[in-house]
């Protein structure tokens, strides 16, 4: 979806069909997801002030809806958990028996 004038993205977005039939337009914010066709997520209100009839938030970190990898700052609004690294394995340290 793209913004209001002045503004030029492309916004993510997903159409959501909620526990009462409606279905409503809700932001992904973040960067990066993995929301296929029939994932279940939690939705929370808040705007998005420069695309229209957006009046919904897709919480990150719950059922489907990963939080963002590599997320250092406010992490607890993306559901990004401490220390997660984006996807880069950390080598196993082999400790060498001194040569003697």
């Amino acid at each position: 979806m793209t913004p209001k004038k002045p503004n030029s993205a492309l916004r993510k977005v997903a159409r959501v069909r909620l526990s009462n039939k409606q279905e409503v337009t809700a932001y992904i914010q973040g960067i990066g997801h993995t929301l296929a066709e029939h994932s279940i997520v939690l939705v929370r209100g808040g705007r998005v002030k420069d695309l229209p009839g957006v009046k919904y938030h897709i919480v990150r970190g719950k059922f489907d809806a990963g939080g963002v990898v590599g997320r250092k700052q406010s992490r607890s609004k993306y559901g990004s958990k401490t220390g997660e690294t984006g996807g880069v394995a950390k080598p196993i340290a082999t400790a060498t028996p001194p040569a003697s």
